[in-house]
């Protein structure tokens, strides 16, 4: 089994992508669960550039990473600069990390038109801070930028920026492909070419701007590279990095020889990519391979029929193993093995009349504008009502919603009157909108009956016009996802109105119950 080793730069090269923006806490939360996860390497930044990446790493040096080694990235001396001399190289020393990592030029072109130092230059200003920081007991991974370019314009001065690393002490040398736009036959050929080059142990770095970051990483590792770089989810900039959760998962369970992570982790993939979006306040990819709400999803009635029989049928991994789950999507495009398939989770597939009622509403729901795919918990409980098997918890006498606006901004107030039990909770509250405000006085007015309510928390709220020719009268979606705090389940809801307060009002209570019901189990 050959190790492959995993280099994560989700917080520096994934922080560069349009819309990222890891504050402080979020760097040292994300780096920790690498650490857990046992990535070789996470990269945090470039002391030098901003007052948030310094103190990264001084919380590092308070508390040091256990299965990590941390990385701190920084370029070659500057010219005319003698290493020991530099700021940037007095930034990195006093970083303390035992790994880090220099970018130089490999392109000629880039040297004479970019850096504007002679081609021996750039091989000294390499040479000489590589062999700094091995002087001054650090690791350091060597990265080429543009070497693809490099290579394919002048091979030989490329190879010349290689070796002089390699002379210098460098611990792994990266083929960076900077731009994005080679090929995966491309990645293969100079990786051989380079690994003749030298005999230190290569490395890999894509970026995604031909849709091939993960293809050319894995062209490289079949080529002999031992050390890839990439981000978590593929953030990074233009259309961002190779995404190492599919690099992880394609290592591991897809081709043979080679070793990376562990099963055990490997079956966190799904949490980790999850755990970085949430923690980035970033909007999931929901077809991302592997990892994404969709990557198991299944709709056309002849998939579901298939996969009810024969799991691989339409599924090239069982779902478990990247911590992922196989779901069976409700539409007006679905046959009876799709309702069967949800309704069997609720022990009601026995009953074919109600199968083919359910069928019947759901075709005749989403004519009127209804979607289930992402509302599987409004799903369940119309199964449940059609079976006659749903209780309320609660029913609605009336609710009333006001918001006024004094000059200082609007305000708004709900009113709720239910009937619980055999009580009458009428309860006003406060919110930032009409629905923030209906759901305080939803939860005020049932907190006592329900307490565990207190772990559920709405955490997505949309809003789609279905009709848009009816201007202002037009109907509205409204899809609403929550979550349970205490066991981490998410479901999502559906309403659909002419009035979006009374399509939120829907959904919400739908949101509302499917926690009661899964509170009894």
């Amino acid at each position: 089994m050959t190790k492959i080793e995993l280099y994560d730069t989700t917080l520096r090269d994934g922080a560069q992508g349009e819309g990222v923006n890891f504050s402080l806490d979020d760097k040292v939360l994300i780096a920790r669960r690498l650490d857990e996860m046992g990535f070789d390497f996470i990269e945090g930044g470039f002391p030098l550039s901003n007052p948030k990446d310094a103190e990264f790493f001084e919380r590092l040096k308070k508390e040091p990473l256990k299965n990590s080694k941390a990385c701190a990235f920084g370029m070659t001396r500057r010219r005319g600069v003698k290493a020991a001399d530099d700021p940037g190289m007095k930034a990195l020393l006093h970083s303390e990390t035992p790994v880090v990592t220099i970018v130089g030029k490999t392109s000629d072109f880039h040297v004479a038109e970019v850096l504007r130092v002679s081609e021996q230059e750039n091989i000294d200003m390499i040479a000489e801070t590589i062999a700094y920081f091995v002087s001054q007991g650090r690791e350091v991974v060597y990265d080429c930028e543009h070497f693809f370019d490099g290579w394919k314009s002048n091979p030989a001065y490329a190879a010349k920026t290689i070796q002089a690393a390699a002379q210098a002490g460098a611990l792994r040398i990266v083929m960076c492909d900077t731009n994005g736009g080679t090929l995966p036959e491309e990645i293969a050929r100079f990786t051989k070419e380079a690994a003749a080059a030298v005999d230190t142990p290569l490395g890999i770095h894509t970026h995604n701007d031909c849709e091939l970051a993960v293809a050319n990483s894995l062209a490289a590792v079949d080529a002999g590279a031992v050390h890839v770089q990439g981000t978590i989810n593929g953030l990074g900039e233009r259309c961002g990095n190779a995404d190492l959760i599919s690099i992880a998962a394609n290592l591991a369970l897809k081709k043979e020889g080679y070793e990376v992570l562990s099963p055990k982790k490997i079956a966190r993939l799904s949490e980790l990519s999850g755990y970085v979006y949430e923690i980035g306040n970033l909007l999931r990819r929901i077809n991302q391979p592997f990892v994404g709400p969709s990557a198991f999803a299944h709709k056309g009635g002849m998939h579901v029929h298939a996969v009810n029989r024969v799991a691989h049928s339409y599924e090239h991994i069982p779902p478990e193993t990247v911590g992922n789950e196989r779901r069976i999507l409700v539409s007006e495009l679905s046959g009876r093995s799709n309702i069967i398939a949800t309704a069997t989770k609720l022990g009601l597939a026995e009953d074919a009349d109600l199968m083919n009622r359910v069928l019947e509403e759901i075709v005749n729901r989403e004519n009127r504008g209804y979607q289930y795919e992402a509302a599987e918990a409004s799903f369940a409980l119309l199964v449940r009502k059609l079976a006659g098997t749903f209780v309320p918890h609660f029913t609605l006498e009336k609710y009333h919603v006001t918001s006024e606006n004094q000059g200082a901004g609007a305000t708004t107030e709900a009113t709720v009157k239910l009937h619980v039990h055999d009580e009458v909770e009428h309860r006003v509250a406060e919110g930032d909108g009409p629905i923030n405000a209906l759901d305080a006085a939803l939860r005020k007015a049932l907190k006592a009956h329900y307490p565990k309510l207190a772990q559920m928390s709405l955490v997505d709220y949309k809003v789609r016009v279905i009709n848009s020719e009816a201007a202002t009268a037009a109907s509205v979606r409204v899809v609403i996802e929550s979550r349970d705090e205490s066991d981490g389940e998410t479901w999502g809801t559906v309403g659909v109105d002419e009035n979006v307060i009374q399509a939120s009002w829907e959904a919400l209570v739908d949101s509302i119950e499917y926690k009661l019901c899964k509170d009894e189990g």
